[in-house]
């Protein structure tokens, strides 16, 4: 089960309103509907939630490029609105580099002293490793009040919680 919802801060504090998002495939899809959100280009968050799976938070300032955050890297691969988010930059890939280097694989494909059964990544589907754990901006609602330590903490109902962080919640339960 999915729940998305979009946070925009304006003066008189946050609006919510849930969010479809079969029709979005890309990050810059999101951010389009993000930033329609907030014609004044105020702060607009995107909280998408995958129940007891992962979570993910955009953050929009105006028409600066989005901040990202996923609590786990690994389950939102498994996921289409997961792989959304999970951007080359933010993975740390680069684009260009469609194949492995060679000279860096052991036979049976993984890197030289790689375990197999590492447990650290895992195949997203698309053949290439996907860290388990968070990924992105872990400092992305820092002066909003949600550090560092409170976002890694956050577990099964992460939405409803940034939401009362932020002192939004009662706008969020309205769409919910």
């Amino acid at each position: 089960m999915y729940f998305a919802a979009l946070l925009a801060r304006t003066e008189d504090g946050w609006e919510a309103s849930d969010t479809e998002l079969d029709d979005v495939e890309t990050l810059s899809d999101l951010a389009d509907l993000a930033r329609e959100a907030s014609p004044d280009e105020d702060t607009v968050l995107v909280l998408i939630e995958q129940e007891d799976a992962w979570f993910g938070v955009v953050r929009l300032d105006g028409e600066e490029d989005p901040r990202i955050y996923v609590s786990d890297a690994a389950a939102a691969a498994r996921s289409s609105y997961g792989e959304i988010l999970l951007t080359d930059e933010l993975l740390g890939r680069d684009p260009d580099d469609d194949e492995p280097d060679l000279d860096a694989l052991d036979l049976d494909g993984t890197e030289d002293g790689e375990d197999e059964e590492d447990g650290d990544a895992e195949d997203g589907g698309s053949g290439e490793l996907v860290p388990h754990g968070p990924v992105g901006d872990i400092r992305i609602l820092d002066d909003l009040g949600v550090g560092e330590k409170e976002l890694k903490s956050l577990s099964r109902d992460a939405v409803t919680e940034i939401a009362e962080a932020l002192g939004a919640s009662e706008v969020l339960e309205a769409v919910r």
